[in-house]
């Protein structure tokens, strides 16, 4: 159960680039994300988790999902209304992210059916750090 990439964006238009590790700031957000709110988040719009094996089961690349953490190994959908640890930064799981209209038009028809239920979480950064691909994901 562990990170496998992490993604992060300057805008919603814009290519995600990947990188080895990003700082969540509790209640924000990663920073240097489309997604961090110096204001604050709002419930469950800090952090995006996808699982590997549901994008590579879609035909999809790493990152095309357009969520920030891909996880190999653990069933996300479990962590909905659980609080859970990525390394050392504590998570709650909001709620199911289900696959959008703009993935479609990043990817291709069909997408959002092929997705659905299956396109990650969204979650609330409770306690931050700093998030590395190979980190534990652990429920507490």
């Amino acid at each position: 159960m562990t990170v496998e990439a992490i993604h992060v964006g300057a805008d919603e238009a814009g290519a995600l680039r990947s990188v080895e590790s990003a700082t969540a700031v509790a209640g924000k957000g990663l920073e240097g994300d489309r997604h961090f709110h110096d204001e604050g988040a709002g419930r469950g719009q800090a952090l995006t988790l996808v699982e590997a094996e549901e994008v590579e089961g879609a035909g999809l690349g790493a990152g095309e999902t357009r969520r920030q953490l891909t996880t190999r190994g653990v069933r996300l959908n479990d962590l909905v209304g659980k609080r859970f640890r990525v390394g050392e930064v504590e998570c709650f799981g909001s709620h199911l992210c289900e696959p959008c209209a703009h993935l479609q038009e990043m990817t291709r028809p069909g997408i959002l059916k092929e997705l659905a239920h299956r396109a990650g979480i969204n979650a609330d950064i409770v306690v931050g750090g700093v998030i590395r691909v190979g980190d534990e994901i652990e429920e507490l």
